[in-house]
């Protein structure tokens, strides 16, 4: 923790009313601007990237780790720190050699393939990160978008590393999609491909981020509770019994301390106790899928999420519970259960056989994959800012 935010946690803890002085730095889905445990990995990841530093594009690699080994806050981090050091990250961002400024411009773009689907929102976020002027959201065509990125990097001392987080889920922009999509200016781009997998049939230089230790995770949610929470209002010990429990996994380790406090405030308790701390686990599925995996998702299709949290889908069947969804929703029920099974496709939630005494189709019902107690405390606070 740096002065500033020892500062700025002192003077939150003595504005709050409850245990919880900084939501966001407990939340599974913000990333530390130092990712903790992590330095071999950004050292790994920077030989990767070392011709920037002489002007030259790296080949394009690879970023691979299992779920919560903080691939994603490795990157983001990275990247953020680079553009930084170079540059504004909305100007151009010139690469300095040893002996000394040579105006080559490099820039490095983060896409998240979870909230990137399309050609058009691909080829819309690098040219918000390398262009000068501001990009249209609508009124413009692929085609022209396509265009506009040819021409930001057509000269040949003007380049871009394009870090690819998530290629590998379910229903995602894929690596090769990328490819296809940069080819235009490939002499001029070098991809970063980031997620739990290689893409298929990969041949270049890999990094790889094992799981968190014990000891490493401990370090992370000391680092996340030091200034997220008031003093004394989580042990030491219970968490190393989080990290224990979580196995390695980040996500899986934050999703239920931050569940943890979601309860302890609800209950406005000064403290989380054990209890809360046991719910919060119960709450983190076996094997499950990330929260902004649900968080990704449209507006609509959360509200879906949030009401089949809500209505007791026990021992019920999809139709059933599609049903009491749509009186909730305003929406139809065949609508709801059209969404049902498209998100139990993606793997957000998952479908359950119900047992059946009578011959023909067996009946099923849907639970989320998703921690709930994260997702109905984020989805409400992203409600209520948009």
């Amino acid at each position: 923790m740096n002065l500033e935010e020892r500062i700025a946690r002192r003077r939150s803890a003595h504005r709050t009313s409850g245990i919880v002085v900084n939501r966001n730095h407990l939340s599974p889905v913000v990333h530390r601007a130092e990712p903790v445990g992590r330095g071999p990995v950004l050292e790994q990841l920077l030989d990767a990237l070392e011709p920037v530093f002489d002007d030259e594009l790296p080949e394009s690699a690879a970023l691979v780790g299992p779920a919560g080994a903080g691939t994603s806050a490795i990157v983001t981090a990275l990247f953020d720190a680079l553009n930084e050091r170079f540059g504004e990250p909305t100007r151009t961002i010139g690469t300095t050699t040893r002996a000394g400024s040579s105006g080559t411009v490099t820039w490095f773009v983060y896409v998240d393939a979870r909230r990137v689907g399309s050609p058009f929102a691909f080829y819309r976020t690098v040219l918000s990160m390398i262009s000068p002027n501001s990009v249209p959201e609508s009124g413009v065509g692929t085609d022209d978008l396509r265009d506009r990125l040819r021409s930001q990097l057509s000269r040949p001392d003007r380049g871009a590393v394009v870090a690819v987080d998530h290629h590998d889920e379910p229903e995602t922009l894929s690596y090769d999609r990328v490819r296809e999509l940069v080819e235009p200016v490939s002499e001029n781009v070098a991809t970063l491909a980031v997620g739990q997998h290689e893409p298929d049939g990969w041949r270049g230089t890999t990094v790889t981020a094992s799981a968190y230790r014990h000891h490493e995770l401990v370090d992370v949610l000391t680092d996340r509770t030091s200034t997220g929470l008031t003093a004394g209002a989580l042990d030491h010990e219970t968490v190393r019994e989080i990290a224990v429990w979580a196995d390695g996994n980040a996500h899986d380790a934050l999703a239920a301390l931050f569940g943890a406090a979601v309860l302890a405030g609800e209950d406005d308790a000064d403290r989380i106790e054990h209890s809360h701390l046991e719910r919060a686990m119960d709450d983190v599925p076996d094997a499950g899928v990330h929260v902004d995996r649900a968080l990704s998702l449209s507006e609509t299709r959360q509200r879906v999420l949030c009401d089949l949290i809500a209505v007791d889908a026990a021992d019920r069947s999809i139709r059933e519970v599609a049903t009491e969804i749509a009186d909730r929703s305003g929406l139809t029920a065949g609508t709801v259960k059209r969404f049902l099974y498209e998100l139990a496709d993606r793997g957000v939630i998952e479908r359950l056989p119900l047992p059946t005494t009578g011959s023909g189709r067996r009946p099923s019902t849907v639970v989320p994959r998703f921690p709930t107690l994260a997702f109905r405390a984020l989805a409400a606070t992203d409600g209520e800012s948009s």
